[in-house]
């Protein structure tokens, strides 16, 4: 027997009629009028009761969203309840009446893409996904929230749980993820959709609160989403008016309405997000016909609605409510149900979605098989960007060097890599914040993705360092064969850090085009030259961090980026020109760390002197001095530390053998971490303090970064 939620699927959204002009005069005051002496009364009465019910059973539904969350939070002792006993409504009007998805493919092409930015409230995406059901999360997964080797973690991990899209908890990333997910989906869609072929066509819906509000890195995003005319990104904004310090009014009052209007969005006001279904359809009805503009519908809830002593306050917003106050929120709701419970009507009302989800995937691969007997070279295309499949020998595109080309700097040695690969890549694309021109990115045979030329490469982030890591993360969570690349000077790093960490989390490969590498950059002095950044990125899990020395090596570096679609790639370039060395390899980069030149016999070494980026010339230089007083000399280039450690224990030896303890390192930056390849009886030289204004050569002998430094430090060992 079908639930009258399927009824309501198709009839809610259509309009009551008015009957107000019609006034029937009961004949018998002692009788009460019926409904039953006109058929056109008879009609109204039966849809307001097909309607009465069916959102009785919607609210049976939307409590068994509250509820499969608070049990949840409840058992674990941990979590954040309020959120979802809020947000059920909307959750459940969006994931059983307004997206599509398959959930035994959750990575179906064509799917919706949903997006918690609010991650902390992640049960209700976790109900949301066993209700529609997701293999992901069944009932032990959501007994087990918050525990070792959950599915479902205490946020919202894309790695860890299928339907989740992104990796969101930090405020405001999400949300600017799914600037990036609605940007690739109207990338795509400009560069293959054809005449009767839509084959690129879906919505990305987004949940963010107050704290989402407050962070800068939403204006950033949401500022770049009405600039491109992002009009399917659909973004839910939680207004409760509670943080975790209590009512926003103690810290933001601004009039979010009016700033998103300033910002290029189309805003919708939904005042009863409670119990207003109907506000809540018609506001995503009237999103849909919003073309040219993103869409805020703020949404006004009461944060763990139906709590009748925590609703509406902090207490709800990040701790379990308390088996007290669980037993008196099912009273007050009138759930008579066990923990975990899930009607068996509502049960069979969603099971409907596995069916359906298969039905809209198989359409689409129809659709999909037609279109590529017509356009067959867009078809490959696109499948190579759905599936990660690089076209064969894309590797070969990389420019190739040798000691006789003309110095130059990194930062140019990447920007022919970049364009090289644009060409035999389908899904490379990216750009730079504001600094096109100085870290050299521009993609030279496309133009600018704008709002009227979406099918163009190069993305204009502007000064938005931090929002644009978090849309590069979208970009590249949408679909795997899309490669982004983005850029700033290494030391701005700083600005989008939580992003950066949020790739290395997320498993997303996105590259990172750091140029301005160290104080080699001059005149700009300490505020613009990093010190501490390549340590700190070598810290970070899953993470490469690359700094080439020459054109060989900068092509090798890209060539493990691009292969690398598990983890992020950061390469740090030079502004300064530098000469191509003899010795460096692509082989050796993808080692991580290699031998340059050597004169010792049977891997003994008088001394190893170890070097990166543009102070590899510095120490192959002084290997030559050193030779020239008859000592054995290695030079090695350690180029990615995090490469060169997943190599075997023979392979390290051969290049550090652990009986020579005479090594000298010299890197343009702090000196931390550098132990651990010179071992407690060798030197580092770097740089251990802030840098200064003044032109680079000037640096570098004021700082020690010389070759007779690193000659000196050998001789002092050997």
């Amino acid at each position: 027997m079908a639930s009258s939620l399927t009824l309501s699927k198709a009839r809610l959204a259509q309009p009551l009629p008015s009957y107000k002009s019609y006034s029937p005069q009961p004949t018998d005051h002692h009788v009460s009028f019926t409904p039953r002496r006109d058929p056109r009364v008879r009609a109204l009465t039966r849809r307001i009761c097909v309607r009465a019910s069916a959102e009785t059973d919607v609210d049976k539904s939307v409590n068994t969203i509250r509820f499969l969350a608070i049990d949840a939070v409840e058992k674990a002792k941990s979590g954040h309840p309020g959120l979802p006993m809020g947000c059920a409504p909307m959750g459940h009007i969006l994931f059983d009446e307004v997206m599509k998805f398959n959930p035994k493919n959750p990575y179906w092409f064509n799917r919706d893409r949903f997006i918690l930015s609010a991650g902390h409230g992640c049960m209700l995406h976790y109900a949301l996904l066993h209700l529609a059901g997701y293999d992901s999360v069944k009932e032990e997964d959501l007994k087990n929230f918050r525990q070792w080797g959950s599915r479902t973690p205490g946020h919202p991990e894309n790695f860890e749980t299928p339907g989740v899209e992104v990796t969101t908890g930090p405020l405001g990333q999400g949300i600017a993820n799914a600037v990036g997910l609605a940007l690739a989906e109207k990338h795509l869609a400009a560069r293959f959709n054809k005449p009767n072929f839509d084959i690129v066509d879906h919505y990305t819906y987004a949940i963010l609160g107050d704290g989402c509000q407050m962070e800068g890195i939403t204006n950033e995003a949401c500022s770049l989403a009405g600039h491109w005319g992002l009009g399917k990104l659909i973004a839910f904004y939680d207004d409760n008016h509670i943080s975790i310090d209590g009512d926003t009014e103690i810290a933001f009052t601004e009039n979010v309405e009016t700033r998103f209007q300033g910002l290029g969005w189309h805003v919708i006001c939904v005042k009863n997000g409670n119990t207003g279904y109907d506000e809540i359809r018609a506001a995503i009805k009237e999103a849909k016909t919003v073309k040219d503009k993103p869409t805020l519908i703020k949404i006004t809830t009461t944060i763990g609605f139906g709590s009748p002593n925590k609703a509406n306050s902090y207490s709800v917003h990040g701790s379990a409510l308390g088996e007290k106050e669980v037993d008196a929120t099912r009273k007050n709701l009138g759930w008579p149900y066990g923990p975990f419970h899930v009607p068996e009507d509502v049960k069979s009302h969603w099971s409907r979605h596995i069916p359906e989800g298969a039905s809209l995937e198989a359409e689409w691969n129809a659709q999909f098989a037609d279109y590529a007997k017509k356009y067959p070279q867009e078809a490959a295309e696109l499948k190579s960007i759905v599936t990660v499949n690089l076209p064969t020998g894309w590797e070969k595109s990389l420019p190739t060097y040798t000691p006789e080309s003309p110095a130059d700097a990194t930062r140019n040695l990447s920007q022919q890599c970049l364009n090289a690969l644009a060409k035999v890549l389908p899904g490379f694309l990216g750009g730079s914040a504001d600094l096109a021109s100085s870290n050299m990115t521009l993609l030279k045979m496309f133009g600018d993705f704008q709002k009227d030329a979406p099918e163009e490469r190069n993305l204009r982030f502007g000064v938005r360092e931090h929002s644009m890591g978090a849309i590069c993360n979208g970009i590249t969570c949408h679909s795997p064969g899309l490669i982004p690349y983005c850029a700033t000077f290494f030391v701005f790093t700083d600005y989008m850090r939580a992003a950066i960490r949020l790739a290395a989390l997320s498993e997303a490969g996105v590259i990172y085009v750091m140029t301005h590498d160290s104080i080699g950059l001059g005149e700009d002095g300490p505020t613009h030259q990093p010190i501490e950044h390549l340590a700190s990125f070598r810290a970070m899990p899953n993470i490469l961090m690359l700094r080439p020395a020459d054109g060989t090596e900068t092509a090798g570096a890209y060539k493990v980026a691009v292969e690398n679609r598990k983890r992020p790639s950061i390469l740090a370039l030079s502004r300064q020109k530098l000469p191509h060395l003899p010795g460096t390899s692509v082989e050796g980069v993808e080692k991580g760390g290699y031998v340059i030149s050597d004169n010792s016999a049977g891997n003994r070494p008088d001394v190893i002197l170890m070097g990166t980026g543009s102070e590899l010339e510095i120490a192959a230089k002084a290997g030559e001095k050193l030779r020239e007083e008859g000592r054995a000399v290695r030079v090695v280039s350690l180029v990615s530390w995090e490469l060169f450690d997943e190599q075997s224990e023979e392979y390290k030896e051969s290049v550090l053998p652990s009986g020579v303890s005479a090594r000298v390192s010299i890197e343009a930056g702090s000196t931390f971490g550098w132990e651990k390849m010179v071992g407690s009886k060798g030197k580092a030289i770097g740089v251990d303090s802030f840098g200064a204004s003044a032109p680079a050569d000037v640096l570098y002998k004021r700082f020690g970064l010389t070759v007779d430094a690193v000659v000196a430090a050998a001789k002092d060992l050997c």
